[in-house]
């Protein structure tokens, strides 16, 4: 039934990712318009996207907003998280489960082991998978009693 799953199958390959020149006004608008909490930061390389950064649309009000700065004149370099927690493809769910908690993080991103980017993991995910897989143990379980019930009547 349980079977090992990479995060490199579970996660997102579809990024909303934004650059560190990008007007945190631009990073606003691009959240709504694709339904994010956040992007991604990178930057074009040769091999691919890196990861440089995480904004969030908390950084966003608390920086830029709260703070009265302009959103136009200020970039996603200025606000974003530096410091990302990434996963790598072949990360176990349980090794995610894991950064997440360290890092007080919901959304990681995955990448190759030269840190390019290839999807995103968010904690929506990984409770949907282990929603499923606590389905598999109900049915099991489910299946054991009708198969006792059908033997010993």
């Amino acid at each position: 039934m349980y079977e090992k799953m990479d995060i490199g199958e579970i996660c997102n390959r579809e990024v909303v990712f934004a650059t560190e020149d990008m007007s945190v006004k631009e990073a606003a608008e691009l959240m709504r318009d694709k339904h994010v909490g956040s992007l991604v930061v990178i930057r074009e390389a040769d091999l691919g996207r890196i990861v440089t950064g995480m904004v969030t649309d908390r950084d966003i009000a608390i920086v830029a907003v709260a703070r009265d700065f302009d959103p136009q004149s200020l970039r996603v370099g200025d606000i974003m998280s530096g410091q990302v927690i990434t996963a790598r493809a072949d990360a176990s769910l349980n090794d995610v489960l894991h950064l997440m908690r360290q890092g007080g993080v919901r959304r990681v991103p995955v990448t190759t082991e030269n840190g390019v980017l290839i999807g995103i993991a968010t904690l929506d995910d990984l409770l949907e998978v282990l929603a499923e897989e606590m389905q598999g143990f109900v049915q099991a379980i489910t299946s054991a009693q009708r198969r006792e019930t059908r033997e010993r009547g």
